[in-house]
This record gives C-alpha cells, sequence and structure tokens, in this order.
C-alpha cells in the first residue's frame, strides 16, 4: 500500500526562470509605454516642417513598434509559469493492468519518404518496452504504394528476429538503422556484458545486422525491380486494410514463440472528387479502423521519419495518464521532437529550441502545451467528443461517427476486442474495416469537426489541440534527459521555407478564423492559455513590422529622415532599453537551455530569414483560403538526402537552391539595407547628422551583420549553392523601384 501511494509523475515549478521573466516583464513594459508616450506625443508637438518627418513614415513605424509591443505581450504567457516533470515508471502497476495502447504512423510518398526509413519507425514502435499483446501498431499509407506494403511485410520477418534481441541484451536503441548507425555504442546496451555474455552479443549481433542488411536489400531490390510503382494513383485508389503476417520463409527463430504486437497496414480510399483533409483526414481513418482492431484507450502517434529513441516512452506516458491526480481531465502526454541529423552549427535552426525548450514548458505550467503533430500520447475519449455510454442513441452516436455499427459497438462497450479474435474473424469484418476507411464514409458526421483530428487548417495539430483544452482538458508537456522520440530535420533552406510557409499558412487560417484563440479561445480557457495559443497563431503576421523595419527606416536613412529620437536625447535610452533587454533577453534564454551564443545569432538570423518569406507567403495563403480564393494545400518535406546539400550543411555553408519566390525578398532587403546605410553615413559625413541618424544607422547595420550569409551568397561566393545573379539582378530592380516609391512618399514635408 505504501509503494502504491507514492506520487507515478511530479511537477517542479522553475522558480528561478519565473523572477527573472516577471522582472524583465516589468522593465520591458515600463520602457514601451514610454516609447508609445514619444510616439504619441509627435503628434502634439510643434515642428518646422523641415526637420519633421513626414506622418506617413511615422505612423507606419508606430504600427510597427505597437504590433511587436503586442506581439511581446502575447508571448510574456509563455514564460509566466514555466515547470518541468519528473515521472517514475518504476512505480507503474505490473504489466497485466498496464492499459493497451495503438501506434499511428502516417506516410504519403515513398520517394520523398524512402520505405527503409519509414520501416525503421515502424519496427522502433513495434519494440517499445511494453507488453507486445498490448502494443498495436498501424501504418498509414496516403500513397497506397505497393512498395510500402511489401516493406511492412519484410519489416514484420525482420522484427520477429530483432525485438527479441533488443530485449534480451537490454539495447535501449531499437529503430535499427539509429543503432547500426552508432555501431551499437549506446553504453547502457554494454552494462552487465561479462565476457562470455560479451562474446554472445557479438555473434548475436553480428546475425542480426545480416538479417538488417538482408532486409534493406529486399526492399531496394523490389523498388528497383519496378514492382513497386504503383499501378494506381497517389490520389485515385481504393481502401485497403491487411494484418501483416510477415513474407519470407525464413527459420523459425525465438521469436516465434513469443507474442509479437500487432502490425495492420491501412490505406485509405482517395478519389479526386473528394477532400481527403490530409494528415488529419488519414489519422481520423486509423481511429476508425483501429476502433474495431483493438480499440486501445490510448494512442500514440508518429510521424514515418521520427522512431523512438527510447523504449520506455510508452511507460513513461502511462506515468502521466494513470496519475490519479491529472488524469481524469488529462488528454495527452507531449515529448519534444529531437533530431539526429542536426550540424553542430545549425545554421537554420533546425533544433527549434525557441519551441520545445521555451514555449511548451511555459505552456505546461498553465494548461498544457499544444499538440505538436507527432511524438504524443493520446487520450482516445478525448477524441470522441463526449463520453460515450452504454445506452447512449445509437443513431444520435451514427450522426457524429458514421454507418458503422461494428464501430458504434465498440465505442459504447468498455472491454476491448481480442486481436486473436480478430485475426480469424470473417471476410465480413474485413469489409467493414475498409468501409471505415471509404472516402465517403465522413459524409453527412462530426468526423473532422467535432470528433477525431480537426480540420480547420493544415496545422491540425495546433487546431485539435486547441480545441481540447476549449472543452477542458489538459495536457503535460514531458522532456526526459534521453530523447524519446528522434527524428530527421529539414537541413536545405528550400525544404525549410516550404515547410515554415505549410505552418505559417495553417497557424494564420486559424487566427484569422472563427476560432481565434483571443475571442473564442478566452471565452473557453484561462486569459495566459489563450494568449499563448494566439502568440502561436498570430507568429506569422511578425512579417508585416519585420517588413517595416527592414525598409522604412533604411529609406528614411538615405532621405535624411530622422524617425527615433537624438543619441542626445533621454528617449534614445529608452529606445536601446527596449532593443538591448529583447536580445538580451533572448541570448540568456539560448544559454540557459544548454546552447550557444552562436546558437542565438542562428535563431535571430533564420527569424529575420522567415519573416520576410514563408511568414509573408504562409500570411498571404491564408488570407486566400479565408476569402475562398485558394484550396489549402500540403506537401510532404523531402526527406531524401542530397549528398552536396548535406555537405555544405555539414560545413556550416548557406544553400541557396531554393526558388526566386524565397530568395528575392531577403535579397532585396540586404541590398536595400546596403545602399542606405552607405547613403546614410554619406550624408552624415557630409553634413554633419550623426545625433539624429545614428539610431537608424545601427538598425541598418545590425540587419547587415544579421543576412551576412546572404550577403556572401552574392557576392563571395561561386558554388552551386550560391545566389544566382539573376537573382540578385531582379531584387536590385526591385530594390531601386522601392526606393524611388519611398523617396516620394516618405520625403520631408
Amino acid at each position: 500500500m505504501e509503494r502504491r501511494s507514492r506520487p507515478l509523475s511530479l511537477c517542479h515549478v522553475n522558480t528561478k526562470s519565473i523572477v527573472i521573466n516577471r522582472t524583465h516583464m516589468l522593465i520591458h513594459a515600463l520602457a514601451i509605454i514610454v516609447l508609445i508616450h514619444f510616439r504619441v506625443s509627435y503628434f502634439f508637438t510643434e515642428t518646422s516642417s523641415r526637420s519633421k518627418p513626414t506622418i506617413l513614415a511615422w505612423v507606419m513605424i508606430f504600427l510597427a513598434e505597437l504590433m511587436l509591443s503586442f506581439f511581446w505581450l502575447l508571448n510574456q504567457a509563455h514564460r509566466w509559469r514555466p515547470v518541468t516533470r519528473t515521472a517514475f515508471p518504476e512505480r507503474l502497476p505490473e504489466d497485466g493492468k498496464l492499459p493497451p495502447i495503438d501506434v499511428f504512423v502516417c506516410t504519403a510518398d515513398p520517394d520523398k519518404e524512402p520505405t527503409v526509413d519509414v520501416m525503421n519507425t515502424v519496427i522502433s514502435a513495434m519494440a517499445l518496452d511494453y507488453p507486445p499483446e498490448k502494443i498495436h501498431v498501424y501504418l498509414s499509407d496516403d500513397g497506397g504504394s505497393p512498395l510500402t506494403l511489401y516493406g511492412m511485410r519484410e519489416a514484420y520477418d525482420f522484427a520477429r528476429r530483432w525485438l527479441p534481441f533488443c530485449k534480451r541484451f537490454g539495447i535501449k536503441t531499437r529503430c535499427p538503422k539509429a543503432y547500426f548507425r552508432d555501431d551499437g555504442d549506446d553504453e547502457e546496451d554494454d552494462d552487465g556484458v561479462d565476457g562470455k555474455s560479451s562474446d554472445e552479443y557479438d555473434s548475436e549481433k553480428r546475425k542480426v545486422k545480416e538479417k538488417y542488411e538482408l532486409f534493406k536489400a529486399r526492399v531496394n531490390r523490389y523498388r528497383a525491380s519496378g514492382h513497386g510503382d504503383s499501378c494506381l494513383s497517389s490520389r485515385d485508389h481504393p481502401s485497403t486494410v491487411e494484418v501483416i503476417r510477415g513474407s519470407s520463409a525464413d527459420e523459425v527463430v525465438q521469436a516465434d514463440k513469443q507474442n509479437m504486437p500487432l502490425l495492420v497496414y491501412v490505406a485509405r480510399e482517395k478519389r479526386p472528387s473528394h477532400h481527403h483533409h490530409f494528415k488529419a483526414g488519414a489519422l481520423n481513418v486509423l481511429l476508425r479502423v483501429s476502433g474495431v482492431m483493438s480499440n486501445s484507450p490510448y494512442v500514440l502517434v508518429m510521424d514515418c521519419d521520427m522512431y523512438c529513441n527510447d523504449p520506455s516512452s510508452a511507460r513513461q506516458a502511462m506515468c502521466f495518464h494513470l496519475d490519479p491526480e491529472i488524469s481524469p481531465s488529462l488528454s495527452f502526454v507531449q515529448f519534444p521532437q529531437r533530431f539526429h541529423n542536426i550540424s553542430e552549427k545549425d545554421i537554420y535552426d533546425g533544433k527549434l529550441r525557441s519551441y520545445y525548450w521555451t514555449s511548451l514548458c511555459g505552456m505546461d505550467g498553465l494548461k498544457g502545451p499544444v499538440l505538436s503533430g507527432t511524438g504524443f500520447y493520446i487520450k482516445r475519449e478525448s477524441l470522441n467528443g463526449k463520453s460515450i455510454h452504454e445506452g447512449t442513441d445509437v443513431m444520435d452516436l451514427m450522426k457524429l461517427f458514421g454507418n458503422s455499427k461494428e464501430f458504434i459497438k465498440y465505442l459504447q462497450q468498455n472491454d476491448q476486442p481480442s486481436k486473436n479474435i480478430i485475426l480469424g474473424d470473417s471476410a465480413a469484418f474485413w469489409r467493414e474495416a475498409q468501409f471505415l476507411a471509404s472516402c465517403g464514409y465522413e459524409s453527412g458526421t462530426k468526423w473532422g469537426q467535432e470528433v477525431g483530428f480537426l480540420y480547420q487548417s493544415v496545422a491540425e495539430d495546433y487546431f485539435t489541440g486547441f480545441t481540447l483544452h476549449c472543452k477542458g482538458w489538459t495536457s503535460v508537456y514531458y522532456s526526459p534527459l534521453r530523447p524519446q522520440f528522434m527524428g530527421t530535420s529539414t537541413t536545405n533552406l528550400n525544404d525549410l521555407l516550404i515547410q515554415g510557409t505549410r505552418w505559417s499558412s495553417g497557424l494564420a487560417e486559424v487566427g484569422f478564423s472563427g476560432f481565434c484563440p483571443l475571442i473564442y479561445g478566452s471565452l473557453r480557457m484561462p486569459i495566459l492559455q489563450s494568449m499563448c495559443y494566439a502568440e502561436l497563431a498570430f507568429f506569422p503576421l511578425f512579417c508585416l513590422p519585420i517588413c517595416i523595419f527592414a525598409t522604412i527606416p533604411q529609406i528614411c536613412l538615405l532621405n535624411g529622415i530622422a524617425i527615433y529620437p537624438k543619441v542626445s536625447s533621454t528617449y534614445s535610452m529608452v529606445f536601446s532599453l527596449v532593443f538591448v533587454s529583447s536580445l538580451c533577453k533572448h541570448l540568456y534564454e539560448v544559454v540557459a537551455s544548454g546552447h550557444s551564443v552562436r546558437a542565438f545569432i542562428n535563431e535571430q538570423r533564420m527569424w529575420m530569414i522567415r519573416s520576410v518569406t514563408s511568414h509573408v507567403y504562409g500570411t498571404m495563403d491564408a488570407t486566400l483560403k479565408q476569402l475562398g480564393m485558394r484550396k489549402a494545400s500540403f506537401s510532404p518535406t523531402n526527406k531524401a538526402a542530397d549528398d552536396q546539400q548535406s555537405k555544405r550543411y555539414e560545413m556550416g555553408v548557406f544553400d541557396f537552391q531554393t526558388s526566386t519566390m524565397f530568395l528575392a525578398p531577403m535579397v532585396t532587403a540586404v541590398i536595400l539595407n546596403a545602399a542606405c546605410f552607405v547613403g546614410g553615413i554619406t550624408r552624415a559625413l557630409l553634413l554633419g547628422c550623426w545625433d539624429q541618424l545614428l539610431m537608424q544607422m545601427v538598425l541598418v547595420l545590425f540587419v547587415l551583420v544579421m543576412s551576412y550569409p546572404v550577403t556572401e551568397g552574392m557576392v563571395l561566393r561561386t558554388d552551386k549553392g550560391r545566389i544566382p545573379p539573376s537573382v540578385s539582378l531582379v531584387s536590385a530592380t526591385l530594390c531601386l523601384a522601392l526606393l524611388s516609391l519611398g523617396s516620394a512618399f516618405l520625403g520631408t514635408e
């Protein structure tokens, strides 16, 4: 009894961070108030028109400062009460009392998401340190590719050898690719291995590695033979549901005497006439199909490139889901995403440090973090939209969940169906499973609106988490020392900006809709939590003030228009305080999270690049979709590596092999800042107006320093990854146009 009374988890409030954060908030807020007073007082001050900047320039800068101040205010909600958590898996009940778990893995394109890598993710999920009879792994193949189905069969065969090897020798890294890439150098793996068992381990390891190489060779040979080429379009194919039992006639191994996790291949029906709702649609199909096959109360969702790096994640998640203090209202446990392919220099800010090390910890101190798309264990009940009890009217349930009586039956009952019964069931069951995966099943239901993963935007994870919190559910963010999930980050500028545009569009779409967090959310959740969601939804709108600050002060500098106070003025200290305190606070957070000054510079640089590229296009895309002028679009990020791009990335050199659409804005901004900086210095030398224009010069110089890789790509580099001269020419033309228009509209009165 004493053992059971001990808590399964603990929450630690970061008192030191709270004191530092709130002190900075107070000082920074006071400085912003003084700044606003300075801007407003301009309109009530009589000065000669010759020394007075134009009203338009002043108003634009003032609006940009107000927007940045508003975004800063929203951002402080993430820093109000940061917490960390501890889990105690050793205090969980015995295996027989642990709840079953369904694992959902989604893939869409075998060309962009290599099949062998996807199968490594599947195998790592099958190898979780959890009772195998309580693990059910489902792969959604939106491409309907025969190659993926073949890979599943081969992966199952290899797993029959891999799972007992991992269990027998206590392997921690249970993704085969990661294990053999590191040559099995997990220091935990060799603990307690004596001379005799070490020889046994080495021998078994060689055999398993041979099996792994054979597995890869078979999948690659199948692909090369052309059998993997689908005769059906990835957008036009029927539904397929198949329990995987393997395909080869390998010798019987010890694993055959042990239970294996259920492995299921699902390719939902896709027709050009039906909207398939991207990843959210695929997850909802898996919810329905798994609902009649295993119906586990908890679901782990993983991206196909995000493998299980620690087999204990299921037990650690259950420490929160089974904790009686928090479990009644707990919807999901979110683990951070970590990436194995991030270089030491991380020039593209691929770690997303500010999000995973700062924002989610802060949200966890309120009502919990946002859903982050992968690496989370979610309670199935929370996705049903309302509690399902026996005796609920079947017709009402069908209006919500569709016309499958089999699915409704399992929604209503508490006993979970047995996979052993399922495996021997009739052909009628498989027809029902395919019906649940059909593209027309959701017509007339509330799937994607009130139940399941929601369809409001391509950012289905954000919107689903937001809605769950609005309904009163809570969540937990848990970041143990050993990363539980490891994946592949974008390591080239093109994929990074495409991905950023997609994210920006999805987030801004929610912010522009009737579900705006500041309105819809503030009525249904605490104000600080709604501010956190609002900051994420409006984050793409950072592009507006950043674009203003990248152009207006520069044009004013070239024309001798002072839009900041003189250096000799007391107000100049206030502006300097706002600027410097923001940078220092950011630097502190970077260093406090265990990262370097280089990471701080990279984050500042990528923030500026994203603001004038992906955030602009994402905001425009969301606006057009809200106006009904454009449909939502989605394309998976390319996971296949390019050797030359990878080499440049490891060297810390930007690769500018991307479209002119992305290159032109950043190059135009750099040329504009360089030209105006030279012009401003020349004006100051000739006319002696340093006191009035020095602050603008410092701002322009800061932009140029942070933009050095762009300048290098234009001027100094000759390799394939440079900025093409044609882009520089187009950007120079745009710069001249901006200068002409700006000088015409922002000249002195």
